[in-house]
């Protein structure tokens, strides 16, 4: 109880802040909706373009991921290993130093520079190991061979054992993999702050500008768009993955 109440108290003082008129008197001064509706007005495109840039990462990543997790967890070896800790580097590497170098390396490529690709970019090799992680795990649990085996004796293809059989017992890793893209894309902001433009601005970057220029309500009422956004889709991935682990939510 002591470790929830240490998360969620400064959540509530924060939405709070958010629907108050004034944050120095607190909700004594009356709640108010003004400072979210003027988030909506100040930072709309930058919402819809964090939720594109997150659905667009985790499709990346659902296109890469998979099918490099199922050939780690096929062909299990020390190659592979290494290859799945250099996939990691980009999470150990401090996100600034990975957004400087996509900066030099894509540098002279001036529309892509200043398009909301070159963030994308940075996210997919930020959350790529997350998803790669999380099938592997599921795919290592399970007996690839046998079940690949039992499809082919049937005269199943290699893309029918595939998306037949592999990717339905491995979905629980799927899911978990892609809750952790989408949250992590949304919320990313080390990398986003380097690759961004005036025109490019995401939800976190957006909220420092927040922040650090503007009145503390409206910073607070920012946090509670955000809220607003991620806790439901947070809700529905979990409830997916619920729903595809009967015997796991009965428990």
């Amino acid at each position: 109880m002591l470790v929830c109440a240490f998360l969620i108290v400064p959540v509530v003082l924060s939405v709070l802040a958010g629907v108050s008129v004034n944050f120095f008197i607190g909700v004594k001064s009356g709640l108010t909706l003004r400072w979210v509706a003027q988030v909506w007005s100040l930072y709309r495109d930058s919402i819809f373009l964090s939720m594109k840039i997150a659905i667009a990462c985790l499709a990346a990543t659902l296109v890469l991921g998979v099918p490099i997790a199922y050939v780690l967890a096929r062909a299990a070896n020390r190659w592979t290993r290494l290859f799945e800790e250099l996939l990691v580097l980009p999470v150990a590497v401090p996100g600034l130093a990975t957004a400087l170098a996509l900066i030099l390396f894509y540098g002279e490529w001036r529309g892509f520079r200043a398009s909301w690709t070159f963030i994308l970019v940075g996210h997919v090799l930020f959350t790529l190991p997350f998803m790669v992680r999380s099938v592997v795990a599921v795919m290592s649990a399970i007996d690839l061979r046998t079940l690949e085996d039992a499809a082919a004796s049937l005269g199943a293809g290699f893309l029918q054992r595939f998306f037949g059989v592999i990717i339905p017992n491995a979905r629980a890793g799927i899911l978990a993999g892609a809750l952790m893209v989408v949250t992590l894309s949304i919320g990313e902001f080390n990398i986003t702050w380097m690759l961004h433009t005036p025109l490019t601005k995401t939800i976190p970057v957006g909220l420092a500008d927040s922040y650090a220029s503007m009145r503390l309500e409206i910073g607070s009422a920012y946090t509670i768009v955000f809220f607003v956004m991620i806790v439901p889709l947070l809700i529905a991935m979990q409830w997916l993955s619920a729903e595809r682990n009967p015997g796991k939510a009965a428990t």
